[in-house]
């Protein structure tokens, strides 16, 4: 039994170790890496690494291997990446993501897109913190005619000037310095962050119950769902 524990202790890690090293690999790979570069780097300073070879400090769930681990409010901890989008005028959730990367820039036009198949019609404006920001995102949005009020800096770290090659988000930035986009922008914490507050402090919801990303993104969605009846019955009850 001894013997059988511990073959099956080192197949897990040996398990983990191949998936650091295939996840380093794509890594690697969206670097503009080959498996035959070695360590030669595009300039004079040589790659630290080989290629596909995950850093000594890299880490792997046993659990939940499809988590990440994600800095938060409270440190590092093992997490999945929730999204939502929400209508200003009813704060009913109109749209859900999960992934686990820390990044949202990517999820913006994901969210927008499910909130058109949703309601038959893309929104007019979009409200969204500087996580969302990004130089395509903002021509993306420009192209579709919709009016985004996307902050290009955090509270506690103003925003740096706009790169003179990215007109939209020079377009973002001037929109965000008139008394009418700061005015707007500030709407988001009216609409969004109350959702957020109800599915913490209301449903209690703080971790996921299930593993893997499949999984906990239907968990998301039913946290979701949930939030939107309580939300729908208030609404029909006034």
């Amino acid at each position: 039994a001894e013997l059988q524990r511990r073959e099956a202790r080192l197949a897990t890690i040996a398990a983990a170790k191949a998936r650091l090293e295939a996840r380093q690999a794509d890594e690697d790979r969206h670097k503009g890496r080959t498996p035959d570069d070695g360590r030669k780097g595009r300039g004079t300073k040589p790659f630290a690494r080989d290629f596909g070879v995950p850093p000594d400090d890299a880490q792997d769930n046993f659990t939940d291997p499809e988590s990440r681990i994600m800095k938060t409010s409270s440190g590092f901890d093992q997490c999945y990446n929730g999204q939502l989008a929400v209508d200003d005028a009813s704060q009913l959730i109109v749209a859900t993501g999960l992934t686990n990367c820390a990044a949202d820039n990517a999820e913006l036009l994901p969210l927008i897109d499910q909130a058109h198949a949703t309601l038959g019609a893309h929104a007019h404006d979009v409200l969204a913190d500087a996580g969302y920001r990004g130089e395509a995102t903002f021509q993306t949005l420009e192209a579709r005619a919709i009016t985004a009020y996307i902050s290009l800096g955090h509270e506690a770290r103003p925003a740096k000037p706009p790169n003179p090659a990215h007109l939209a988000t020079q377009r973002m930035a001037d929109r965000l310095a008139s008394v009418e986009g700061r005015a707007r922008y500030r709407r988001r914490k009216a609409i969004v962050e109350p959702v957020i507050g109800w599915i913490k402090a209301v449903l209690g919801f703080r971790c996921f119950s299930l593993r893997g990303e499949r999984k906990a993104r239907g968990e998301w969605n039913v946290v979701c769902l949930a939030v939107n009846l309580k939300r729908f019955h208030r609404i029909m009850m006034a």
